[in-house]
């Protein structure tokens, strides 16, 4: 799952949304940011983590990595989470009842509004995410190219993510297919982990 899923998946709070959106950026044990974040951010970034362990095992997100080439296949990962996300952009209407446009504009003014108790790294991209509109741009293929071209300059070893587009263009209909049989399954499992995640 990538950042406009979890951002959906999270309650439909600011401190949910920030947190869901902070397990991309926090790692390790979370009680060193219990002095920093709320309890809520905290159940935030616990559902992301469980659901990132849903999705990782899951069958069906397992048959879209293996449909990603060999020449891919290393960064399959990455690539199942950002087409994840565009098929979520361009299917919106089937899971929210929100114009996707009008929630992401919302989340952009939530992360502004707390700017201050973002990770520094969060910090840094959030102008680009806002001024180039990334989460909505998921809706378009030029969108889902670009997001390569970025994430492949942020990963630290020699990579060809930059061409995975590549890869959802000739495996459309079959990643398109896997997605709207798993997303469903995600958003009961969220269901059914929401309330023991806020006890704990």
């Amino acid at each position: 799952m990538n950042y406009l899923a979890h951002l959906f998946l999270a309650k439909n709070t600011p401190e949910s949304q920030i947190g869901n959106l902070l397990g991309d950026f926090v790692k390790g044990y979370l009680e060193q940011y219990e002095t920093i974040y709320s309890h809520e951010i905290i159940q935030g970034i616990k559902t992301h983590r469980q659901v990132d362990c849903f999705t990782d095992t899951h069958p069906i997100y397992l048959r879209s990595k293996n449909r990603i080439s060999n020449s891919h296949r290393r960064l399959a990962g990455i690539i199942i989470d950002i087409c994840y996300d565009h098929f979520l952009a361009n299917h919106w209407n089937l899971f929210a009842h929100e114009n996707l446009d009008i929630f992401v504009q919302k989340i952009y003014i939530i992360l502004q509004e707390n700017q201050e108790i973002l990770p520094d790294k969060l910090q840094k991209i959030l102008p680009k995410i806002i001024s180039e509109n990334w989460l909505s741009s998921y809706k378009n293929l030029s969108g889902i190219n670009l997001t390569f071209v970025r994430l492949s300059k942020r990963l630290k070893r020699e990579n060809n993510l930059a061409t995975a587009g590549n890869e959802l263009i000739k495996n459309y209909a079959e990643i398109e297919s896997d997605f709207l049989i798993f997303f469903p399954e995600v958003i009961n499992y969220v269901k059914k982990i929401s309330n023991t995640i806020s006890q704990v």
